[in-house]
């Protein structure tokens, strides 16, 4: 029976929803074709003709899965507007997110994996980086710019190095103590940054105190 396109792009979107999560689970590699179609309820000899390759469909499931991943960051973010970052922190460092692999942060679960992709697979993994950081740097009130900004960088990095270091070890209290540490270390640097704004804009209403006190009035 010959497939509706409407059908055929509904399967479509299936496949890369569940290639987005059983890539998590089971690496890029850690998975074939037949058992990713198998999981979209779907043949495998279906699968070129909705994708060019496995590496386009990976380079689609890791932007769904990371795009997926950010709207919860958001939703976080929103929902507590008195303290967006600290919402954050508590969503991503937390000892849910660390056991929720197939739908946890795909930068934690395939970042090293992503590594080794071609160019498709880094991109959508770049594009959602600068997702995050963007998102990261908006919760600590940085401006919008095109560079991410330091402080950013160094919180997304910090909660991706203690996910994944969180995961990698058995014992449940050292796993813990890695994502407490971070998300300490996280409000350690909002707080630098909030303090490093202050002295600036001290710093600068000074100076134009010091130059209005200076000037003279100009005589006839």
């Amino acid at each position: 029976m010959r497939v509706s396109r409407i059908q055929a792009e509904e399967n479509r979107q299936k496949v890369i929803d569940v290639a987005s999560r059983l890539f998590r689970e089971h690496g890029f590699d850690g998975i074939g074709l037949k058992e990713l179609m198998k999981g979209a309820g779907l043949t495998q000899g279906a699968f070129y003709k909705q994708f060019a390759s496995k590496a386009d469909l990976a380079a689609q499931a890791s932007g769904r899965a990371l795009e997926n991943g950010y709207r919860r960051w958001s939703d976080a973010a929103a929902s507590h507007p008195e303290d967006p970052l600290g919402a954050v922190i508590a969503f991503y460092l937390s000892a849910d997110h660390r056991a929720e692999r197939m739908n946890g942060c795909p930068i934690a679960a395939l970042g090293s994996d992503a590594a080794r992709q071609g160019v498709d697979v880094r991109a959508s993994f770049e594009a959602g980086v600068r997702q995050g950081l963007a998102i990261l740097g908006s919760c600590m009130g940085d401006v919008a710019g095109d560079a991410p900004a330091g402080s950013a960088m160094a919180a997304l990095s910090t909660m991706v190095g203690a996910v994944i270091l969180s995961r990698a070890v058995n014992d449940a209290d050292l796993a813990q103590r890695f994502l407490d540490t971070a998300a300490d270390q996280v409000r350690a640097i909002a707080a630098a940054k909030g303090s490093a704004a202050r002295r600036s804009s001290e710093g600068k209403r000074r100076r134009k105190s010091r130059k209005a006190s200076t000037r003279r009035p100009v005589g006839d």
